[in-house]
């Protein structure tokens, strides 16, 4: 099986495994460290252009976790994440990652959180080195091994 098809089933699992935990995944920490992922993971090269923002915005309000919670909230918390990491990347990138801990609580969350990351790295079809490098760090993050996500 090609690296690439492999990914696209993993990230499919991934979805699914979300989707039966739905349920437990409500909190506003959790609300909060996913739209925190979402935005590390989309300026994660250090930029972002309009089109990668509206495609995340729409991955966003169509995922079917998220719709727990108000999309045009959770589309605020996504735009105001990534204005700070657009001002100053590495400053920005502390803040989102002290975000990202607040789901370190409960660690269904927390894989959750991680889960969305991998899910909306892989969604252009390029789950690329830098998209990877932000998600392992929120892995150290979240007292989680990086490893269990294969990164």
């Amino acid at each position: 099986m090609a690296l690439w098809d492999r990914f696209k089933q993993s990230t499919q699992q991934m979805q699914t495994q979300l989707e039966a935990k739905k349920n437990e995944l409500k909190s506003g920490a959790f609300r909060d460290a996913s739209m925190a992922m979402c935005a590390l993971v989309a300026a994660a090269d250090g930029t972002i252009d309009d089109s990668e923002r509206r495609r995340v915005a729409h991955l966003i309000a169509t995922n079917e976790v998220l719709q727990n919670f108000p999309a045009a909230d959770l589309q605020k918390r996504f735009d105001d994440y990534l204005n700070t990491l657009t001002a100053d990347f590495e400053f920005g990138k502390v803040s989102i990652l002290q975000e990202i801990a607040k789901a370190k609580k409960k660690p269904a969350e927390a894989r959750a959180v991680i889960q969305i990351g991998i899910v909306i790295g892989g969604a252009d079809g390029d789950f690329d080195k830098t998209e990877q490098a932000v998600v392992r760090e929120a892995c150290y993050t979240l007292d989680l091994p990086p490893h269990e996500f294969d990164l």
